[in-house]
């Protein structure tokens, strides 16, 4: 299974940055807000990002702040279509469907809902 991260991000100004593992790149969006159940986030459409802040923490190059794990796991793709993306992640915070809609060109409404616990 693919990997994902959610780092928090303190440069410019805090938010979430959410990124998908996509072959050699991680498909990145900046979240407004902390990913909640039930929420709509506004979301921005980045350029792809190095594999290897799956792993990483700590400051990123040239001032541009600082980086923490906030959540972090596997996940399938559901949906892949032009302007929607759609994700079952298990992470160690989030465990249920991400899905991604393109609102505008670079802008994006992320919307996380819980996975039911089977036999519950």
């Amino acid at each position: 299974m693919s990997r994902y991260v959610i780092l928090e991000h303190d440069y410019p100004a805090l938010h979430w940055d959410f990124m998908l593992e996509d072959g050699s790149a991680l498909q990145t969006w900046r979240l407004a807000a902390v990913p909640a159940i039930g929420e709509a986030i506004s979301a921005i459409h980045l350029f792809a990002h190095r594999l290897l802040y799956l792993d990483y923490e700590g400051p990123v190059s040239h001032g541009r702040g600082q980086v923490i794990r906030w959540d972090a796991g596997t996940f399938v793709w559901l949906t892949r279509e032009e302007g929607k993306v759609a994700v079952q992640l298990l992470g160690d915070r989030l465990q249920g469907e991400v899905i991604l809609q393109r609102v505008k060109t670079d802008e994006w409404s992320f919307s996380f809902t819980v996975q039911p616990v089977a036999g519950k």
